[in-house]
């Protein structure tokens, strides 16, 4: 055998296209040249594979080797592809021998990605569970898809796929040539008995309706915007929401760390809801993803948990206006000239500022020194199209009183029983929480009664709401009446939902 034809993959956001293999071994002077649109990292797989080759007790064939990645026009990266062109070398000069037909059939069903040492020993590689899922979904009879054996132990929680995880090309190439029986990976038990490490809400004390809402928060996957001044306990309380937030399920939970994998190479999974809170100086391509290889940013980092975006208006304002269509959609497309790429971005906005410059103003005891200008130029940096896209704004003020007699929030322990419960209320309701509810479900889960309905009208007269900022406010209301085990959305569930929602505007 002359030619060697293998299966590996590329990755292209959250997807991993099908990448063909060929490796051709001629005669003629010693050349080694890889093209299909191979990257940086991919040229350099010429003198690992070589020396891998030697390290595993091969020989490096003479003559001219040509390894071609098709499609030509799909751009290739990083090292994954050492571990298939290795193998073709391997089957194009003899080294490896295969019958002709359980060639064709081990080879066509047969998934390889994998970065090789200079000991010929396999690396980790970037994304094992996007490339596990794009296999998955081929729904190829009896697939396989061969891995270093760390990725394997994440690939393996893909329930129906067969993951092959190996230490070395020595050990692959065994299995190819039929002399070690595959050992498949199996998915190892995940965080049931994992001790989720979150700060307790009852350290708070003295905040009774931030706490309140923080629940309500929860409970519904509401976006919430906190205003005080410093020292209130802002930060404490977005700190504490991941707590109150029922562990992810099986789907989320690949969802999560198939986004984490496009950055991460050694990684756990783990139930524990993401919790992002980038600095005030970061970018919009940080906060939104993209760059030269569009990569995820914060937004899909915190995909199924909590973005904290403290000092919100010291953000950089285009970075702010870029989470507007993400918030509306749960998702953001990053588009370059080359290709456009998709990453899930369906995160829960808790956000925190002062209500100036200098944090005092309207403070019962000390007094504000910002001139009117500089405190319109501060709030102006939020505009109203984002303010309408988070649900709740509350104002947390100070606590007057003996710090030491005050008391403290619920546990975070028996907030949390109560959030789960609502949170399966809505799922088994609506499929979804309310938070992400569309207009064209407002009028089956949250009508009103004539009383409850003059009472939002003139709540949209006085405050000049718009229709999106009406909506949004309903959906509140709608998760008070589902904590308490109504029906129907009353005009009590309503007026809290108002009053959690005026103080900003």
């Amino acid at each position: 055998m002359t030619l060697a034809v293998l299966k590996s993959c590329a990755i292209a956001g959250m997807h991993a296209p099908e990448v063909r293999v060929e490796v051709h071994v001629a005669p003629g002077l010693p050349a080694f040249n890889i093209v299909g649109l191979p990257g940086t990292g991919v040229k350099e797989s010429r003198e690992r594979v070589r020396s891998a080759l030697f390290s595993s007790g091969y020989q490096f064939p003479a003559g001219r080797l040509t390894a071609n990645l098709s499609p030509a026009d799909l751009p290739k990266d990083s090292g994954r592809f050492d571990l298939p062109i290795a193998l073709g070398v391997l089957l194009a000069s003899g080294q490896i021998t295969m019958p002709a037909e359980q060639a064709v059939t081990v080879l066509s069903k047969t998934v390889f990605a994998g970065e090789l040492s200079l000991t010929g020993t396999l690396i980790p590689v970037a994304a094992p569970l996007v490339i596990g899922l794009s296999v998955y979904r081929q729904k190829i009879k009896n697939a396989v898809l061969v891995l270093p054996k760390e990725n394997a132990a994440v690939a393996a929680h893909i329930q129906g796929l067969n993951v092959l995880g190996a230490s070395t090309l020595k050990e692959v190439a065994d299995f190819l040539a039929g002399t070690a029986n595959p050992k498949y990976e199996t998915a190892r038990a995940i965080a049931s008995k994992e001790k989720m490490d979150y700060p307790c809400l009852s350290d708070i004390k003295g905040q009774p309706i931030a706490c309140r809402a923080l629940e309500i928060a929860a409970s519904g996957g509401h976006g919430l915007l906190m205003s005080g001044s410093p020292g209130v306990g802002k930060s404490m309380l977005a700190q504490r929401l991941p707590g109150l937030l029922p562990a992810l399920s099986s789907q989320q939970l690949l969802e999560v760390t198939a986004v984490q994998s496009l950055s991460q190479r050694e990684m756990r999974m783990s139930m524990q809801r993401p919790f992002r809170s980038p600095h005030h100086s970061a970018s919009m391509v940080s906060l939104i993803g993209g760059g030269a290889q569009a990569k995820p940013g914060e937004i899909s980092m915190a995909h199924h948990g909590v973005l904290f975006l403290d000092e919100l208006p010291e953000f950089d304002r285009k970075a702010l206006e870029s989470l507007r269509e993400p918030m509306e959609k749960g998702e953001i497309c990053i588009t370059r000239s080359s290709r456009s790429v998709v990453y899930p971005a369906q995160f829960q906005l808790i956000s925190a500022m002062n209500p100036c410059p200098c944090g005092y103003l309207g403070h019962a005891s000390k007094p504000c020194v910002c001139s009117p200008e500089k405190i319109n130029r501060y709030q102006g940096k939020l505009s109203g199209p984002l303010l309408d896209r988070i649900d709740m704004q509350i104002t947390v003020h100070p606590f007057r009183g003996d710090w030491e007699t005050a008391q403290a929030a619920e546990p975070s322990v028996l907030v949390k029983e109560r959030v789960a419960r609502c949170q399966a209320l809505q799922q088994a309701r609506q499929g979804k929480l309310n938070a992400h509810l569309d207009a064209g479900d407002m009028g089956q889960y949250c009508q009103l009664d004539s009383v409850s309905n003059k009472l939002i009208q003139q709540a949209c007269n006085r405050f000049s709401w718009s229709v999106r900022v009406m909506h949004r406010v309903l959906r509140v209301a709608r998760t008070i009446a589902d904590m308490t085990g109504k029906e129907a959305i009353d005009s009590a569930a309503l007026s809290e939902a108002i009053s959690y929602r005026q103080q900003m505007d």
